[in-house]
């Protein structure tokens, strides 16, 4: 028997093949072959009429059993119609989109949970905005806000329909929420377009929402902010954004926080960063001095002799907290050498004295006084 009269070889299964086999088989080959892929192609729609006809056989028990005794002979004139309808395709595209619109369905309705009425669409998601201090950002804090969301009516309570009317299941639908449309060859499920996947028609809608079900409504709450967020960092609160419906989730509202620039401290990461102000005489001769940490605590800090500008002394655990642990950064002091701008003409001597006691001049200033061109004459 040739590879054309042999059912299993023109499908390319093995003749233990389970139904599931052929079935899959018969779906890519059908696929490959239907004449809607190959117009004018006179071998294709030859080839696609053998392979229908061999799934016709077995795909059903009863003639598969007959064919492997008998072969074609067994089978010849068999009273069940193909997928595509006598003669291997008088059905057209339709019944092909039949076959392959179970994948489909699938696909779409893998959120609607299988079978039965599909669920209704997920609410929008909200976003907030929240301002807050840098010190609040290290110790965690509750922000009140308010914002506007959609919620269900208070009147029907997400129904739709007045009180005293229930809706009704969908006519066209039957209460699926979904119809199934042929495109080309392929059958697609989408939303009834008549209930818009509700599955229910409202005769009587509701005088205070108008038969939506929903309505907007001011909410206040409480945001608690974890200790250690940084600017831009979002937070996500669960079903407090726009309600989807009686039958469906609420989104989320996401609120973003910004943090206040601070007139003493710079943040990198979780480190705190601090420029301390020292005068000439301080940094040449070193000091003991205090600075501020986040806390709002003085804590004390002992300059070295000859530090020079942008010298830096880390404070470690004195930073931020970190988000979600309970370690803390570090503090960054850095040392900003303060140079006069203005000197009376004792200080001017006095400096003058200085740099000849010192014995040395900056090679960029061999023309006269490494001070005069700092401080000016």
């Amino acid at each position: 028997m040739s590879q054309d009269q042999d059912y299993y070889l023109l499908l390319g299964v093995p003749r233990n093949a389970s139904e599931s086999e052929i079935k899959s088989a018969y779906r890519k080959l059908a696929l490959k072959y239907h004449p809607d892929r190959n117009p004018g192609n006179p071998e294709a729609e030859e080839k696609f009429k053998k392979i229908n006809s061999a799934y016709e056989v077995l795909s059903d028990s009863e003639k598969r059993s007959l064919y492997d005794q008998f072969g074609q002979e067994g089978v010849a004139g068999g009273g069940r119609q193909g997928p595509f309808g006598p003669g291997g395709f008088g059905g057209g595209t339709a019944d092909f989109g039949d076959l392959f619109g179970s994948i489909f369905e699938d696909m779409f309705n893998a959120g609607a949970g299988g079978g039965g009425r599909s669920r209704a669409r997920r609410g929008a998601d909200l976003k907030h905005d929240i301002e807050i201090s840098l010190e609040e950002a290290h110790t965690g804090v509750s922000v009140p806000i308010e914002y506007d969301r959609t919620d269900l009516c208070d009147n029907c309570k997400g129904s739709g329909a007045q009180p005293g009317h229930e809706p009704k299941r969908c006519p066209s639908c039957k209460g699926t929420g979904r119809i199934q449309r042929v495109v080309g060859f392929f059958a697609l499920t989408e939303p009834c377009p008549e209930c818009g996947g509700a599955g229910e028609k409202i005769d009587v809608p509701c005088f205070e929402c108008r038969g939506s079900g929903k309505q907007k409504k001011q909410v206040k709450m409480t945001v608690k902010v974890p200790p250690g967020v940084d600017h831009g960092t979002t937070l996500r609160i669960s079903g407090a954004g726009d309600s989807g419906g009686r039958r469906s989730e609420s989104g989320d509202l996401f609120v973003e926080v910004h943090v206040k620039a601070h007139p003493h401290f710079d943040r990198e990461g979780d480190d705190l960063i601090y420029k301390l102000s020292l005068t000439f005489p301080q940094a040449a001769m070193g000091c003991d001095t205090e600075v501020p940490t986040i806390e709002g605590q003085r804590t004390h800090i002992e300059i070295p002799p000859g530090t020079q500008h942008g010298w830096t002394y880390r404070m470690p655990n004195k930073g931020m907290n970190r988000l979600g642990l309970k370690r803390k950064g570090d503090m960054r002091v850095v040392v900003k050498v303060e140079v006069p701008r203005h000197l009376s003409p004792r200080q001017k001597e006095l400096l003058e004295e200085l740099a000849k006691s010192l014995a040395e001049e900056p090679p960029e200033n061999k023309d006269g006084s490494f001070f005069k061109k700092v401080f000016g004459s």
